[in-house]
Order: structure tokens, then sequence, then C-alpha cells
């Protein structure tokens, strides 16, 4: 087997307002979108997103009420102080902190609004004096 593309596939209550945030802050653009359906891809490394409106008749009976709880979709990203900077001036809520833990990972989070939390990560070398 051979991956070509990867895609996180978010069930969502309001699909407009995901693609808004996505497609303003994230730097996604439409690929594709349908009643209760749109599809966001960058031309990076990043993982394609679907959007699926919750209850959609497309998903099998046992998955339509679910929504997009407990993910948490990462990205590693270079320059994560300039994101982190850029997103706040834009007026997105930063919902952890910029932070560093001791084994090198820099992070903070922000959330969607569909309650998606989105991590931004950017690895050093831990400093271990």
């Amino acid at each position: 087997m051979r991956i070509t593309a990867s895609t996180a596939s978010l069930t969502v209550e309001d699909i407009a307002a995901s693609r808004g945030f996505f497609t303003e802050h994230l730097g996604y653009r439409e690929q594709a979108a349908a009643d209760g359906f749109a599809s966001l891809a960058r031309d990076d490394a990043a993982v394609d997103i679907v959007l699926l409106q919750r209850g959609t008749d497309v998903l099998p009976p046992d998955q339509r009420d679910r929504h997009a709880d407990g993910l948490i979709l990462a990205f590693t990203v270079t320059g994560l102080d300039a994101e982190e900077r850029r997103l706040r001036s834009e007026g997105v809520d930063i919902t952890m902190p910029l932070r560093e833990e001791p084994w090198g990972e820099r992070l903070f989070q922000v959330t969607d609004p569909n309650g998606v939390v989105v991590q931004f990560v950017e690895w050093v070398t831990p400093d271990h004096s």
C-alpha cells in the first residue's frame, strides 16, 4: 500500500462556520461543496479536511449524530511564534496559550466555531542544563 493523500473527515453542526474558519485563518481553500459537505485543501503537506453536516445520511446511521469532539487536529509548523501572533491579530481565540514542554515540543491551540481543536506544534531541542 502507498498512501497518496490524507484527509480528516469532521462531522460538525455548522459547515459554513468551520469552512470560514479554515479558509480565512488557516489558508485552506474549498475544493468542492454541496449541501451538507465541503472539501478543503492546502498546497503544502497539511491534511485535507472534509466537513460533513451532522445528521447527514451519507454517513452510516451509527455515525450520523457524532461530533468531532475529543479530536485534536495537529499541524507541525515552522515559525510558531509568528503564527500565534498572526492568529491573535486576526481575532482568533487562542484556547491554549503558547507553551514549551520539557521534551522539546512548543505548541498552542485554537478552537474553530464548531469546537474543533487545532493545535500548532514546533519541535525544538530541549534544554537539559
